[in-house]
């Protein structure tokens, strides 16, 4: 049986016990445990350093579909290990039992291999210990990532659309100027020199504008 997915009894996340590892302090580590059967099935976790970790609860009975949660908790260390490796090991054990059976109704054989007939899986865990800078450097460029990545789209975004409706403004008095000489006016007419020293004056701003605007989205991209 193998940690984390394709057991036939149940399913346990994550796959490995990870402690974040400070000197003088506890630290723990919840396990998902995952009933994926119609049955009901007892579960037993044991380990190779039974004095270092408290595990509540190390016995229980989880409903058909149904899951629970084991905190694993590491007692407070005195001393670091070496190159901060650790040779601990966890084993969960499982098994079905008949409906409505309680916890302290267990049979003391429930969890024995010996036992005639009866269906025991093991899923064996590893741990993990975690330096805390390590795990701090980790959460800052997760939250950075997550912070500034939407900030920086929204303005890249921002001025895309302001290059655009720049774009179509132009081309929009573009085609009114294109109007108006079609339509016969003279340079005589009252109010045309005004009219296109203007137009051709609010072009040539616009098209500034939109010069402004491509050079700092391009070298944004």
């Amino acid at each position: 049986m193998t940690a984390g997915g394709g057991n036939q009894l149940i399913s346990v996340h994550p796959d490995e016990l990870k402690f974040i590892f400070e000197l003088e302090k506890q630290s723990y580590c919840d396990l998902k445990v995952v009933n994926n059967t119609e049955q009901h099935v007892a579960f037993k976790v044991k380990t190779t350093s039974p004095k270092k970790y408290f595990v509540r609860p190390n016995t229980g009975v989880i409903q058909p579909w149904d899951s629970c949660v084991i905190r694993v908790t590491l007692q407070a260390q005195r001393e670091y290990p070496a190159d901060m490796q650790c040779k601990d090991k966890f084993l969960l054990q499982s098994t079905t039992i008949l409906p409505h059976t309680d916890v302290d109704e267990l049979p003391p054989d429930t969890f024995n291999k010996e036992s005639s007939g009866k269906t025991l899986e093991e899923c064996k865990l590893r741990v993990v210990y975690v330096n805390p800078s390590t795990q701090e450097n980790s959460e800052e460029e997760a939250s950075k990532s997550s912070s500034q990545s939407p900030d920086a789209n929204s303005a890249l975004q921002l001025l895309k659309d302001e290059r655009d409706a720049a774009v179509r403004q132009t081309h929009q008095l573009q085609k009114e100027l294109s109007m108006m000489k079609r339509r016969g006016y003279r340079k005589s007419a009252p109010g045309f020199s005004l009219t296109f020293a203007f137009v051709v004056g609010l072009i040539g701003i616009l098209v500034g504008f939109i010069l402004n605007l491509t050079l700092p989205s391009s070298s944004t991209e």
